[in-house]
């Protein structure tokens, strides 16, 4: 390949490192600068991986836990058939954890429904994961994802969502679905978090901080789960301690995008600071052909 050439690709094309699928039609015109994350999110219906076709498949998604875990694991999906109630809960502190998963049965067992939970782990720190699914097993608190190829797919699916809305010029919009996708990602990196649904409908996305809490406070909003239902009522309490305590939300960015000159933080209105990182994780060597 020609000097030129690739000037151009790392230019134009924003190549570095990782890679990227740039998609040209017949007559070569490019129709989409970076097909990779649509691939991840929707597989072969992203055909033909055009941004008009990425536009699409956006305006045609909800914010649904099948968005999330969508192939990846058939049990979760039997679950949502099911029309069960579902945490999808991570994070590297098993005290939480443990905390957590015992305050959940609890409330579960109280209210009288069904409730499955299955750990998915974090973003990072891979072999604290590791360690904390063993225990997870071991203690028989949930089901947990073993493959850790499964927990990476969770977590690289999640970052093409918000790439993919930044790459389609919807970094920053007032997009309901988009918040909700940035909190999930910042909670990943930040502490716990968990996701709360019935079926496939989400009713909480919530950071450590404030679902335990909720979980705790159940004396104070089992009375509004008969008329609201268990997740519209833990919503409702969840809500309230949220408004009153924000985690700190942090992106971090492969060079492989392009970096929005401004984000606002899914917790609040405010414009985000822009930091610069250097990030070594020599001991999370990660699953080969990982792409973030």
């Amino acid at each position: 390949i020609k000097k030129p050439v690739i000037r151009f690709i790392k230019e134009v094309w924003h190549f570095r490192t990782k890679p990227i699928l740039v998609v040209l039609d017949p007559q070569g015109k490019v129709v989409s600068p970076n097909a990779i994350h649509m691939m991840w999110i929707w597989g072969s219906t992203a055909f033909p991986f055009t941004s008009l076709r990425e536009e699409a498949l956006w305006r045609e998604e909800t914010w649904r836990l099948d968005l999330l875990v969508d192939g990846i694991d058939p049990t979760v999906l039997t679950w949502i058939k099911e029309e069960k109630y579902i945490f999808l809960y991570g994070g590297d502190d098993i005290e939480w954890i443990r905390r957590f998963v015992n305050s959940a049965r609890s409330v579960a067992s109280a209210s009288r429904i069904p409730l499955e939970m299955v750990y998915v782990g974090k973003s990072n720190k891979r072999e604290q994961v590791k360690k904390v699914t063993g225990i997870i097993n071991a203690e028989k608190l949930s089901y947990a994802w073993q493959d850790q190829a499964m927990v990476w797919f969770f977590w690289s699916r999640l970052e093409s969502m918000l790439f993919s809305k930044i790459q389609l010029g919807r970094g920053d919009d007032q997009d309901p679905m988009l918040q909700q996708i940035k909190k999930l990602l910042s909670y990943g990196r930040e502490g716990g978090w968990a996701v709360l649904s019935r079926g496939s409908n989400i009713a909480v996305n919530g950071h450590s901080s404030t679902v335990l809490p909720a979980l705790g406070g159940y004396d104070e909003w089992k009375i509004n789960v008969a008329e609201k239902g268990f997740d519209g009522a833990f919503k409702d309490y969840h809500d309230k301690l949220h408004d009153a305590a924000h985690p700190c939300c942090r992106f971090e960015f492969p060079n492989t995008i392009r970096i929005p000159d401004n984000m606002r933080c899914p917790e609040c209105p405010r414009l985000m600071e822009k930091y610069t990182a250097f990030l070594c994780c020599h001991d999370e060597q990660g699953i080969p052909g990982s792409l973030f």
